[in-house]
């Protein structure tokens, strides 16, 4: 069976080059005739890995392909999932699987409910890599990539297939605690680094701001019935920021390039479930504000 990849970004690349090179069928859906062209052009997808060069000359196609799609691996930005989905639903097969290696939450609900007939895999990764050109990544780091479905926590069967290729990975019967988890992570250190323009480990300097926000991001877990998640979250905060101290956070990154956030899907998504459980938390409010007024100053959308 094909795996479909949709949005051939650092993480989407990193899945299809090691799923191919594994000798599973793989297949590229690029956004349109430009970055098809180009891609073409390119020959294939480059992977720098542990000093190594890998081509992988990966088949690609547009959206508006008739191949029916069995299994899609959605790897775009939370903002633009929904409408990549869109763009294929007319090939996607009865039962498919798809799987979304989306930050934050909210997006990925939105096409469970949206495609009620397919099966959503939600996916949490840790796993880092960056492009360094078109259709050119760079594996940056080994982590996890933790997979789930909040509406059937049966294992699917081609979980052997990541194995073969050797992506790291877990079945979690609770993925929602995983992306809450990671939700709040993000939340308690991704807008400080745009505010206070620093790497990671600037936020030591800030430490009192940061467990503040710890403490209301644990009473958001708790009230959202996710408690578990709660757990030594402002130990596991620190222990991140320590251990990735000389890195830029990814809404860094995207501020410093232009880029739109996914501020939507991590602090909006916070404060908007807060808003709708009458809970009131102040500091992630004013993070919230703060960011927003920080983003609009450089011209960035808000949302």
């Amino acid at each position: 069976m094909t795996w479909h990849v949709l949005g051939a970004g650092s993480l989407g690349s990193l899945w299809a080059i090691r799923l191919a090179r594994a000798g599973d069928a793989v297949c590229l859906i690029l956004r349109n005739s430009t970055r098809l062209s180009a891609y073409q052009a390119a020959g294939g997808l480059r992977l720098r890995e542990d000093g190594q060069l890998i081509f992988q000359p990966i088949p690609a196609e547009l959206p508006d392909a008739t191949t029916p799609i069995r299994r899609l691996l959605v790897a775009c930005k939370a903002y633009d999932v929904e409408a990549a989905v869109a763009s294929v639903a007319s090939r996607l097969a009865p039962h498919c699987d798809i799987l979304l290696l989306q930050n934050g939450l909210g997006s990925q609900q939105a096409v469970a409910e949206r495609w009620p007939q397919t099966r959503c895999i939600f996916v949490s990764s840790t796993e880092g890599a960056y492009r360094q050109g078109d259709f050119d990544v760079v594996f940056a780091g080994q982590g996890q990539n933790w997979l789930g479905d909040p509406r059937d926590t049966t294992p699917p069967t081609w979980l052997g297939a990541l194995a073969a290729a050797g992506i790291a990975h877990q079945w979690s019967e609770d993925i929602l605690a995983r992306l809450w988890r990671k939700l709040a992570l993000n939340c308690a250190i991704n807008p400080l680094t745009v505010l206070y323009d620093c790497r990671n480990g600037g936020l030591l300097a800030h430490r009192t701001e940061v467990l503040a926000l710890c403490d209301e991001l644990g009473v958001l877990l708790r009230v959202n019935g996710q408690p578990d998640a709660a757990v030594d979250l402002a130990q596991d905060v620190l222990r991140v920021i320590e251990a990735t101290a000389t890195n830029y956070s990814s809404m860094y990154q995207d501020v410093a390039a232009g880029r739109r956030t996914e501020v939507s899907y991590l602090l909006g998504y916070a404060c908007a479930s807060a808003a709708r459980l009458g809970v009131v938390l102040p500091a992630l409010t004013a993070l919230r504000q703060r960011l927003a007024d920080h983003l609009s100053h450089r011209g960035l959308p808000t949302d």
